[in-house]
Protein backbone atom coordinates (compact mmCIF):
# COMPACT_ATOMS: atom_id res chain seq x y z
CA UNK A 1 0.00 0.00 0.00
CA UNK A 2 3.15 2.35 0.96
CA UNK A 3 4.71 1.71 -2.63
CA UNK A 4 1.88 3.06 -4.11
CA UNK A 5 0.58 5.53 -2.43
CA UNK A 6 4.63 7.00 -2.23
CA UNK A 7 4.47 7.38 -6.38
CA UNK A 8 1.01 9.24 -6.11
CA UNK A 9 2.51 11.78 -3.48
CA UNK A 10 5.85 12.33 -5.58
CA UNK A 11 3.40 13.40 -8.66
CA UNK A 12 1.60 15.81 -6.72
CA UNK A 13 4.91 17.59 -5.38
CA UNK A 14 5.98 18.02 -9.36
CA UNK A 15 2.60 18.71 -10.27
CA UNK A 16 1.88 21.69 -7.85
CA UNK A 17 5.14 23.65 -8.64
CA UNK A 18 4.35 23.13 -12.15
CA UNK A 19 0.65 24.21 -12.01
CA UNK A 20 2.10 27.28 -10.01
CA UNK A 21 4.62 28.60 -12.35
CA UNK A 22 2.18 28.02 -15.19
CA UNK A 23 -0.13 31.00 -12.92
CA UNK A 24 2.75 33.29 -12.25
CA UNK A 25 4.26 33.63 -15.90
CA UNK A 26 0.43 33.39 -17.30
CA UNK A 27 -1.11 36.60 -19.64
CA UNK A 28 -4.31 34.73 -19.72
CA UNK A 29 -6.59 37.43 -19.80
CA UNK A 30 -9.17 37.45 -16.60
CA UNK A 31 -11.26 40.41 -16.81
CA UNK A 32 -12.71 42.06 -13.56
CA UNK A 33 -16.46 40.78 -12.76
CA UNK A 34 -18.91 43.65 -13.35
CA UNK A 35 -21.59 44.18 -10.49
CA UNK A 36 -24.76 41.62 -10.89
CA UNK A 37 -26.84 44.54 -8.11
CA UNK A 38 -27.78 47.35 -9.25
CA UNK A 39 -27.37 46.84 -12.89
CA UNK A 40 -26.62 50.67 -13.11
CA UNK A 41 -23.71 50.47 -11.50
CA UNK A 42 -22.36 47.49 -12.81
CA UNK A 43 -18.94 49.44 -14.24
CA UNK A 44 -18.52 50.91 -10.89
CA UNK A 45 -15.37 48.66 -10.16
CA UNK A 46 -13.73 49.45 -13.53
CA UNK A 47 -14.54 53.06 -13.03
CA UNK A 48 -12.94 53.05 -9.41
CA UNK A 49 -9.72 51.18 -10.46
CA UNK A 50 -9.39 54.09 -13.43
CA UNK A 51 -9.30 57.13 -11.34
CA UNK A 52 -7.38 55.43 -8.55
CA UNK A 53 -4.76 54.61 -11.34
CA UNK A 54 -4.44 58.95 -11.88
CA UNK A 55 -3.40 59.41 -8.58
CA UNK A 56 -0.99 56.55 -8.63
CA UNK A 57 0.73 57.93 -11.28
CA UNK A 58 0.87 61.51 -10.29
CA UNK A 59 2.10 60.57 -6.56
CA UNK A 60 5.32 58.58 -8.54
CA UNK A 61 6.18 61.57 -10.21
CA UNK A 62 5.44 63.99 -7.56
CA UNK A 63 7.76 61.86 -5.29
CA UNK A 64 10.20 61.27 -7.74
CA UNK A 65 10.70 65.06 -8.05
CA UNK A 66 10.06 66.52 -4.38
CA UNK A 67 11.88 63.95 -2.44
CA UNK A 68 14.53 62.40 -4.26
CA UNK A 69 15.27 65.31 -7.01
CA UNK A 70 14.41 62.87 -10.07
CA UNK A 71 13.61 64.91 -13.19
CA UNK A 72 13.31 64.27 -16.69
CA UNK A 73 11.42 62.38 -19.33
CA UNK A 74 12.42 59.36 -16.85
CA UNK A 75 9.65 60.44 -14.42
CA UNK A 76 7.12 60.68 -17.01
CA UNK A 77 7.64 57.11 -18.26
CA UNK A 78 7.46 55.48 -14.37
CA UNK A 79 4.55 57.85 -13.70
CA UNK A 80 2.93 56.47 -16.85
CA UNK A 81 3.99 53.01 -16.53
CA UNK A 82 2.53 53.12 -12.57
CA UNK A 83 -0.96 53.81 -13.78
CA UNK A 84 -0.78 51.79 -16.45
CA UNK A 85 -0.01 48.51 -14.04
CA UNK A 86 -3.41 49.20 -11.98
CA UNK A 87 -5.40 49.69 -15.45
CA UNK A 88 -3.72 46.46 -17.32
CA UNK A 89 -5.19 44.96 -13.50
CA UNK A 90 -8.43 45.06 -14.58
CA UNK A 91 -7.99 42.73 -17.69
CA UNK A 92 -4.55 40.63 -16.99
CA UNK A 93 -3.91 40.69 -13.09
CA UNK A 94 -0.71 38.56 -13.29
CA UNK A 95 0.72 40.47 -16.08
CA UNK A 96 -0.26 43.39 -14.32
CA UNK A 97 1.60 42.49 -10.94
CA UNK A 98 4.68 41.85 -13.32
CA UNK A 99 4.73 45.44 -14.96
CA UNK A 100 4.12 46.93 -11.58
CA UNK A 101 6.95 44.80 -9.94
CA UNK A 102 9.29 46.01 -12.41
CA UNK A 103 8.24 49.48 -12.23
CA UNK A 104 8.88 49.33 -8.83
CA UNK A 105 12.08 47.73 -9.65
CA UNK A 106 12.87 50.75 -12.27
CA UNK A 107 11.72 53.79 -9.61
CA UNK A 108 14.37 51.95 -6.60
CA UNK A 109 17.46 52.08 -9.44
CA UNK A 110 16.26 55.77 -10.63
CA UNK A 111 16.42 57.18 -6.85
CA UNK A 112 19.38 54.78 -5.60
CA UNK A 113 21.57 58.31 -5.91
CA UNK A 114 19.50 60.10 -4.79
CA UNK A 115 18.91 59.13 -1.69
CA UNK A 116 19.17 60.83 1.26
CA UNK A 117 19.90 60.29 5.25
CA UNK A 118 16.64 58.59 6.96
CA UNK A 119 14.69 58.68 3.11
CA UNK A 120 13.29 55.06 2.14
CA UNK A 121 14.36 52.58 -0.19
CA UNK A 122 13.59 51.13 -2.40
CA UNK A 123 10.10 51.91 -2.00
CA UNK A 124 8.94 55.82 -2.01
CA UNK A 125 7.05 56.47 0.76
CA UNK A 126 3.78 55.92 -2.08
CA UNK A 127 5.41 53.41 -3.66
CA UNK A 128 3.57 50.87 -1.79
CA UNK A 129 -0.03 52.29 -1.99
CA UNK A 130 0.50 52.39 -5.88
CA UNK A 131 0.90 48.79 -6.27
CA UNK A 132 -1.14 47.69 -2.95
CA UNK A 133 -4.34 48.19 -5.71
CA UNK A 134 -2.80 45.33 -8.24
CA UNK A 135 -1.87 43.08 -5.26
CA UNK A 136 -5.64 43.55 -4.64
CA UNK A 137 -6.61 42.68 -8.11
CA UNK A 138 -4.48 39.63 -8.12
CA UNK A 139 -5.96 38.35 -4.87
CA UNK A 140 -9.64 38.57 -5.53
CA UNK A 141 -9.32 36.45 -9.03
CA UNK A 142 -6.30 33.72 -8.44
CA UNK A 143 -6.50 31.12 -6.21
CA UNK A 144 -4.70 31.77 -2.86
CA UNK A 145 -1.69 30.25 -3.07
CA UNK A 146 -0.90 32.11 -5.94
CA UNK A 147 -1.87 35.00 -4.51
CA UNK A 148 0.44 33.92 -1.34
CA UNK A 149 3.29 33.16 -3.99
CA UNK A 150 3.39 36.76 -5.28
CA UNK A 151 2.72 38.43 -2.29
CA UNK A 152 6.16 36.19 -1.08
CA UNK A 153 8.11 36.40 -4.12
CA UNK A 154 7.24 40.72 -4.12
CA UNK A 155 8.38 40.88 -0.73
CA UNK A 156 11.70 38.39 -1.17
CA UNK A 157 13.14 40.43 -3.68
CA UNK A 158 12.41 43.54 -1.83
CA UNK A 159 14.36 41.85 1.45
CA UNK A 160 17.07 40.99 -1.49
CA UNK A 161 17.74 44.49 -2.66
CA UNK A 162 17.22 45.96 1.02
CA UNK A 163 20.10 43.71 2.12
CA UNK A 164 22.44 43.63 -0.98
CA UNK A 165 21.99 47.37 -2.75
CA UNK A 166 20.44 50.19 -0.15
CA UNK A 167 22.48 52.97 0.13
CA UNK A 168 23.78 54.08 3.15
CA UNK A 169 21.88 56.17 5.82
CA UNK A 170 18.80 55.35 3.66
CA UNK A 171 15.79 54.30 5.72
CA UNK A 172 14.06 50.69 5.51
CA UNK A 173 9.90 50.26 5.59
CA UNK A 174 10.22 46.44 4.35
CA UNK A 175 8.05 45.55 7.92
CA UNK A 176 5.37 47.92 6.87
CA UNK A 177 5.35 47.05 3.46
CA UNK A 178 4.92 43.45 4.53
CA UNK A 179 2.43 44.67 6.74
CA UNK A 180 0.47 46.62 3.94
CA UNK A 181 0.83 43.56 1.16
CA UNK A 182 -0.15 40.72 4.10
CA UNK A 183 -3.45 43.00 4.51
CA UNK A 184 -4.58 43.73 0.86
CA UNK A 185 -3.59 39.73 -0.07
CA UNK A 186 -6.17 38.89 2.88
CA UNK A 187 -8.58 41.52 2.30
CA UNK A 188 -8.68 39.96 -1.82
CA UNK A 189 -8.96 36.34 -0.45
CA UNK A 190 -11.92 37.07 1.56
CA UNK A 191 -13.66 39.51 -1.11
CA UNK A 192 -13.22 36.69 -3.59
CA UNK A 193 -14.02 33.79 -1.18
CA UNK A 194 -17.66 35.72 -0.52
CA UNK A 195 -17.65 36.38 -4.42
CA UNK A 196 -17.42 32.62 -5.41
CA UNK A 197 -19.61 31.52 -2.67
CA UNK A 198 -22.52 34.02 -3.54
CA UNK A 199 -21.84 32.58 -7.08
CA UNK A 200 -22.04 29.07 -5.81
CA UNK A 201 -25.15 29.52 -3.95
CA UNK A 202 -26.99 31.42 -6.56
CA UNK A 203 -26.25 28.35 -9.21
CA UNK A 204 -27.41 25.96 -6.11
CA UNK A 205 -30.39 27.85 -6.09
CA UNK A 206 -31.24 28.30 -9.86
CA UNK A 207 -30.58 24.46 -9.83
CA UNK A 208 -32.89 23.92 -6.91
CA UNK A 209 -35.67 25.55 -8.38
CA UNK A 210 -35.09 23.34 -11.22
CA UNK A 211 -35.71 20.45 -9.30
CA UNK A 212 -38.93 21.73 -7.66
CA UNK A 213 -40.67 22.36 -11.12
CA UNK A 214 -38.99 18.80 -12.57
CA UNK A 215 -40.48 17.34 -9.06
CA UNK A 216 -43.58 19.42 -9.57
CA UNK A 217 -44.19 18.44 -12.67
CA UNK A 218 -43.62 14.55 -12.18
CA UNK A 219 -45.97 15.31 -8.94
CA UNK A 220 -49.00 16.09 -11.45
CA UNK A 221 -47.99 13.75 -14.06
CA UNK A 222 -48.22 10.95 -11.55
CA UNK A 223 -51.78 12.35 -10.55
CA UNK A 224 -52.85 12.28 -14.05
CA UNK A 225 -51.57 9.02 -14.64
CA UNK A 226 -53.63 7.76 -11.26
CA UNK A 227 -57.01 9.66 -12.29
CA UNK A 228 -56.20 8.45 -15.59
CA UNK A 229 -56.18 4.99 -14.34
CA UNK A 230 -59.39 5.24 -12.44
CA UNK A 231 -61.25 6.16 -15.75
CA UNK A 232 -59.64 3.74 -17.82
CA UNK A 233 -59.99 0.85 -15.33
CA UNK A 234 -63.71 1.69 -15.21
CA UNK A 235 -64.50 1.58 -18.84
CA UNK A 236 -62.46 -2.06 -18.73
CA UNK A 237 -64.65 -3.17 -16.18
CA UNK A 238 -67.95 -1.91 -17.90
CA UNK A 239 -66.86 -3.77 -20.95
CA UNK A 240 -65.84 -6.62 -18.94
CA UNK A 241 -69.70 -6.81 -17.13
CA UNK A 242 -71.74 -6.21 -20.28
CA UNK A 243 -69.51 -9.02 -22.29
CA UNK A 244 -70.43 -11.93 -19.44
CA UNK A 245 -73.95 -10.34 -19.65
CA UNK A 246 -74.55 -9.87 -22.99
CA UNK A 247 -75.27 -13.82 -23.96
CA UNK A 248 -78.21 -14.25 -21.55
CA UNK A 249 -79.87 -11.38 -23.22
CA UNK A 250 -80.51 -12.73 -26.58
CA UNK A 251 -82.41 -15.87 -26.98
CA UNK A 252 -80.43 -18.97 -28.19
CA UNK A 253 -77.11 -17.49 -28.81
CA UNK A 254 -75.14 -18.84 -31.32
CA UNK A 255 -71.52 -20.65 -29.76
CA UNK A 256 -69.85 -18.40 -32.33
CA UNK A 257 -71.33 -15.36 -30.43
CA UNK A 258 -70.24 -16.94 -26.84
CA UNK A 259 -66.79 -17.34 -27.89
CA UNK A 260 -66.63 -13.77 -29.51
CA UNK A 261 -67.98 -12.25 -26.24
CA UNK A 262 -65.94 -14.27 -24.07
CA UNK A 263 -63.17 -13.17 -25.73
CA UNK A 264 -63.77 -9.97 -25.55
CA UNK A 265 -64.35 -9.86 -21.87
CA UNK A 266 -61.05 -12.18 -21.11
CA UNK A 267 -59.10 -9.06 -22.93
CA UNK A 268 -61.09 -6.77 -21.03
CA UNK A 269 -59.66 -8.79 -17.74
CA UNK A 270 -56.36 -8.91 -19.40
CA UNK A 271 -55.88 -5.26 -20.45
CA UNK A 272 -57.24 -4.20 -16.95
CA UNK A 273 -54.67 -6.75 -15.12
CA UNK A 274 -51.90 -4.96 -17.44
CA UNK A 275 -53.22 -1.27 -16.49
CA UNK A 276 -52.67 -2.14 -12.80
CA UNK A 277 -49.59 -3.87 -13.15
CA UNK A 278 -48.21 -0.58 -14.68
CA UNK A 279 -49.78 2.03 -12.95
CA UNK A 280 -50.51 -0.04 -9.68
CA UNK A 281 -47.39 1.78 -8.36
CA UNK A 282 -48.59 5.19 -8.94
CA UNK A 283 -51.98 4.23 -6.64
CA UNK A 284 -51.72 6.07 -3.13
CA UNK A 285 -52.28 3.42 -0.21
CA UNK A 286 -53.36 5.72 1.65
CA UNK A 287 -57.54 5.47 1.77
CA UNK A 288 -58.64 8.97 2.02
CA UNK A 289 -56.93 9.89 -1.47
CA UNK A 290 -58.57 11.39 -3.65
CA UNK A 291 -57.20 8.94 -6.38
CA UNK A 292 -58.62 5.92 -4.68
CA UNK A 293 -60.45 3.76 -7.18
CA UNK A 294 -63.17 4.46 -4.12
CA UNK A 295 -63.63 8.22 -5.11
CA UNK A 296 -65.26 8.95 -8.07
CA UNK A 297 -63.32 11.38 -10.57
CA UNK A 298 -64.67 14.79 -10.76
CA UNK A 299 -66.22 16.61 -13.71
CA UNK A 300 -68.09 19.76 -14.63
CA UNK A 301 -71.13 18.53 -12.89
CA UNK A 302 -69.25 19.35 -9.73
CA UNK A 303 -68.63 22.86 -10.66
CA UNK A 304 -71.35 24.38 -8.72
CA UNK A 305 -69.86 22.78 -5.59
CA UNK A 306 -66.48 23.66 -5.81
CA UNK A 307 -67.36 27.05 -6.58
CA UNK A 308 -69.71 27.56 -3.65
CA UNK A 309 -66.35 26.23 -1.48
CA UNK A 310 -64.76 29.07 -3.29
CA UNK A 311 -67.52 31.54 -2.25
CA UNK A 312 -67.25 30.48 1.60
CA UNK A 313 -63.69 31.27 1.86
CA UNK A 314 -64.59 34.74 0.90
CA UNK A 315 -64.02 34.98 -2.88
CA UNK A 316 -66.25 36.60 -5.11
CA UNK A 317 -67.10 34.15 -7.77
CA UNK A 318 -69.67 34.26 -11.17
CA UNK A 319 -69.92 31.52 -13.50
CA UNK A 320 -71.24 31.82 -17.43
CA UNK A 321 -71.70 28.78 -19.50
CA UNK A 322 -71.77 29.57 -23.25
CA UNK A 323 -72.96 26.94 -25.74
CA UNK A 324 -75.16 23.43 -25.49
CA UNK A 325 -73.95 21.68 -22.30
CA UNK A 326 -73.40 17.88 -23.26
CA UNK A 327 -71.26 15.47 -21.07
CA UNK A 328 -67.72 15.37 -22.55
CA UNK A 329 -65.01 12.12 -22.29
CA UNK A 330 -64.00 11.32 -19.00
CA UNK A 331 -60.34 12.62 -19.85
CA UNK A 332 -61.65 15.96 -20.75
CA UNK A 333 -64.40 16.90 -18.06
CA UNK A 334 -61.57 15.71 -15.43
CA UNK A 335 -59.15 18.15 -17.08
CA UNK A 336 -61.40 21.23 -17.57
CA UNK A 337 -62.14 20.61 -14.02
CA UNK A 338 -58.67 20.53 -12.31
CA UNK A 339 -57.84 23.63 -14.62
CA UNK A 340 -60.72 25.74 -12.78
CA UNK A 341 -60.14 24.58 -9.34
CA UNK A 342 -56.35 25.54 -9.54
CA UNK A 343 -57.07 28.52 -11.36
CA UNK A 344 -59.62 29.04 -8.64
CA UNK A 345 -57.02 28.17 -6.05
CA UNK A 346 -54.30 30.69 -7.27
CA UNK A 347 -56.85 33.42 -7.26
CA UNK A 348 -57.97 32.72 -3.45
CA UNK A 349 -54.16 32.59 -2.53
CA UNK A 350 -52.77 35.34 -4.55
CA UNK A 351 -55.95 37.77 -5.11
CA UNK A 352 -57.53 37.79 -1.94
CA UNK A 353 -60.26 40.61 -1.89
CA UNK A 354 -60.94 40.05 -5.59
CA UNK A 355 -63.98 39.47 -8.32
CA UNK A 356 -63.32 36.19 -10.00
CA UNK A 357 -64.92 35.27 -13.64
CA UNK A 358 -65.24 31.71 -14.36
CA UNK A 359 -66.42 31.25 -18.30
CA UNK A 360 -67.26 27.61 -19.85
CA UNK A 361 -68.00 28.20 -23.71
CA UNK A 362 -68.90 24.65 -25.44
CA UNK A 363 -68.04 24.87 -29.28
CA UNK A 364 -68.31 22.25 -31.99
CA UNK A 365 -64.85 20.68 -31.45
CA UNK A 366 -63.33 22.72 -28.63
CA UNK A 367 -64.13 23.60 -24.78
CA UNK A 368 -62.99 26.76 -24.54
CA UNK A 369 -62.07 27.50 -20.35
CA UNK A 370 -61.69 31.12 -19.33
CA UNK A 371 -60.96 32.11 -15.28
CA UNK A 372 -60.14 35.50 -15.02
CA UNK A 373 -59.81 37.99 -11.18
CA UNK A 374 -59.13 41.52 -10.74
CA UNK A 375 -56.75 43.39 -8.65
CA UNK A 376 -56.80 41.75 -5.27
CA UNK A 377 -57.99 44.39 -2.94
CA UNK A 378 -55.67 43.59 -0.23
CA UNK A 379 -51.66 41.50 -0.08
CA UNK A 380 -51.88 38.35 -0.30
CA UNK A 381 -49.81 36.51 2.96
CA UNK A 382 -46.40 34.70 1.86
CA UNK A 383 -47.93 31.29 0.09
CA UNK A 384 -46.01 28.50 1.39
CA UNK A 385 -46.67 26.27 -1.94
CA UNK A 386 -43.88 25.97 -4.42
CA UNK A 387 -45.29 28.03 -6.97
CA UNK A 388 -45.81 25.66 -9.83
CA UNK A 389 -49.73 25.03 -10.34
CA UNK A 390 -49.11 26.46 -13.81
CA UNK A 391 -47.52 23.59 -14.88
CA UNK A 392 -50.18 21.36 -13.83
CA UNK A 393 -52.35 23.04 -15.79
CA UNK A 394 -50.13 23.23 -18.95
CA UNK A 395 -49.49 19.20 -18.61
CA UNK A 396 -53.30 18.50 -18.43
CA UNK A 397 -54.04 21.06 -21.39
CA UNK A 398 -50.84 19.47 -23.19
CA UNK A 399 -52.26 15.53 -22.78
CA UNK A 400 -54.96 16.18 -24.66
CA UNK A 401 -53.73 18.49 -27.35
CA UNK A 402 -55.00 21.55 -26.06
CA UNK A 403 -53.42 24.98 -24.72
CA UNK A 404 -53.05 26.70 -22.27
CA UNK A 405 -52.13 30.34 -21.71
CA UNK A 406 -52.06 32.48 -18.18
CA UNK A 407 -50.83 35.82 -17.75
CA UNK A 408 -51.44 39.52 -16.07
CA UNK A 409 -54.36 41.39 -17.45
CA UNK A 410 -54.00 45.21 -17.63
CA UNK A 411 -56.40 46.07 -14.77
CA UNK A 412 -53.83 44.50 -12.18
CA UNK A 413 -55.57 41.14 -12.60
CA UNK A 414 -54.70 38.07 -13.66
CA UNK A 415 -56.30 35.39 -16.31
CA UNK A 416 -55.94 31.91 -17.52
CA UNK A 417 -57.38 30.33 -20.96
CA UNK A 418 -57.14 26.94 -22.01
CA UNK A 419 -58.99 25.29 -24.82
CA UNK A 420 -59.36 21.51 -25.17
CA UNK A 421 -60.52 19.54 -27.62
CA UNK A 422 -63.98 17.49 -27.37
CA UNK A 423 -62.58 14.93 -28.59
CA UNK A 424 -59.10 13.84 -27.98
CA UNK A 425 -58.78 11.34 -30.79
CA UNK A 426 -59.62 13.82 -33.14
CA UNK A 427 -55.59 14.66 -32.75
CA UNK A 428 -53.23 14.07 -35.89
CA UNK A 429 -51.21 10.79 -35.37
CA UNK A 430 -48.17 11.06 -33.80
CA UNK A 431 -45.05 10.34 -36.77
CA UNK A 432 -43.12 6.92 -36.31
CA UNK A 433 -40.27 8.58 -36.09
CA UNK A 434 -41.42 10.28 -32.83
CA UNK A 435 -42.62 7.57 -31.53
CA UNK A 436 -39.31 5.64 -31.84
CA UNK A 437 -37.94 8.45 -30.63
CA UNK A 438 -40.10 8.56 -26.91
CA UNK A 439 -39.56 4.72 -27.04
Amino acid sequence: MNQQTEPAAAEVRTRLPRGLARELFTLRRDPLPKMSRPRWLAWLPHAVLGYVAIPCGVLTGMQLNDHYGVFGSAVLGLSLLTSASVVLSMFRPVAAWWLGLVTSGLVAWAIHGHVGPGQSWPWTPAGPFTLAPVLLMVALRVPPRVTASVIGITLALNGLADITLRPPRSQTIIGGVALLFVFVGILGYALRATRLTRGKLVEQETLTEEERARRTLLEERSRIARELHDVVAHHMSVISIQAQVAPHLVENPSEELKENLAGIRENALEALTELRRVLGVLRSERPDDPANPHHPQPTLGDLDGLVDNVRGAGLDVTTEIAGIRRPLTPGVELTAYRIVQEALSNALRHAPGSRVEVGIAYGPRDLHLCVANSAPTRSAPPSPGAGHGLLGMRERAGMLGGELAAGPRPDGGYEVSAVLPMDPQDLPAVPDSETKRAS
